[in-house]
This record gives C-alpha cells, sequence and structure tokens, in this order.
C-alpha cells in the first residue's frame, strides 16, 4: 500500500508539472494575440509609435523577406491597392506624421510586352498618388537603404497578392508637423 501511495504521489506530481510547463505563459500568449492580429490591426496599433525615419512599405508578392532585425513583414493576402488605400488613409489620418514616397525607377521601363497587365497596373498607382510627390529610385538603392535604416529604426512591410514586378510604394516617414522649410529656417538661424 505504500508504495501505491507513493506512486500515485509521484504520478500526481508530474501530471501537475506537466500542466504547469504546457500551459502559455504571458509572452507566449502575446506572440499568439499578435500572430492571430490582422495586418490592419497590427497597422493600426504600430502607427502611434511610428513616426520620422520610420517606414512603411506596400510590396508586391514577390518582395524579398528580409532579416534585418527592424523589419517586420506582414502578409495581407489582400489586393496591393486595397492596402495601399488603407495605409494612405491612416497615415494620413495621423497627424504627427507625413510619408515621403518612392517608387522603383525600374518601373518606368517595365512593358507590357515584358510584363502583361503592368499598363493598367502603373495607371491605377498614378491615380492613387495623385497630388501626392513621389521620387523614382532604383530597387537596389531602396532596398540598400532599408537595410541601413533598419538597423536603426523600424520598418513596417506589408505585402500584398500583387505579382508584377518593382510596384513597390515605399514610405519614409516624415514628421507631419514640422514642415521641411521650417527646419531649414530653423537651421539657418542656428549658423
Amino acid at each position: 500500500m505504500q508504495g501505491n501511495r507513493k506512486t500515485f504521489v509521484l504520478w500526481g506530481t508530474c501530471c501537475l508539472l506537466l500542466l504547469v510547463a504546457c500551459e502559455p505563459g504571458e509572452k507566449e500568449e502575446k506572440e499568439e494575440a499578435a500572430m492571430a492580429m490582422t495586418w490592419e490591426q497590427k497597422l493600426t496599433q504600430e502607427l502611434p509609435a511610428l513616426g520620422h525615419r520610420n517606414w512603411i512599405v506596400v510590396a508586391d508578392s514577390a518582395f524579398p523577406l528580409q532579416i534585418s532585425p527592424g523589419i517586420e513583414v506582414l502578409v495581407s493576402g489582400q489586393d496591393h491597392f486595397t492596402v495601399l488605400e488603407k495605409v494612405f488613409a491612416a497615415v494620413d489620418a495621423s497627424q504627427h506624421i507625413r510619408p515621403r514616397i518612392y517608387l522603383d525607377k525600374e518601373l518606368t521601363y517595365v512593358t507590357e510586352d515584358l510584363a502583361p497587365g503592368i499598363d493598367a497596373c502603373r495607371q491605377k498607382l498614378e491615380e492613387k498618388l495623385k497630388g501626392r510627390e513621389v521620387s523614382s529610385v532604383l530597387h537596389e538603392e531602396l532596398i540598400a537603404r532599408l537595410d541601413q535604416v533598419a538597423r536603426t529604426f523600424r520598418i513596417l512591410m506589408i505585402k500584398t497578392d500583387l505579382t508584377l514586378p518593382y510596384t513597390s510604394v515605399f514610405m519614409e516617414l516624415d514628421c507631419g508637423y514640422w514642415k521641411p522649410e521650417a527646419e531649414a529656417k530653423m537651421r539657418e538661424r542656428m549658423k
């Protein structure tokens, strides 16, 4: 009887330890909750913390997964232009930031015979960017810049389902309430 009791206590202790070990901790629960978030929820959560020198990229589906520590990649599984529209709406509604927009310079040289559908895509992109200042930069330069920036600052990359090359939209965030003209005047006064 004594031996059975010791065995029972030992088994009970093992089961209790196993239950405690299997129960998710606070860290694991937070990670699971973050994984369950949609890209829109993640953008809404992160946007107040993003500021000058952070980036948001709305990327085509083949954009490479990068390993720089400051880059977080979200896969939307949604239409490129829908995602772009929602990102612009969120950024534009934020008073603390405004986007400086960059497109791949190569996009200008991609023709319909090389990538069927590119003309319609380019036209739709122009419509979405109408009234915004846009700079064209070589793709490799933008990738290198992201890599450099991600060493110090956060980059939020949202991949879409678009399967056309050089269609990613890069947004370098700037201060929304402090204009470049004011910065230049202040710097001049500092001399």
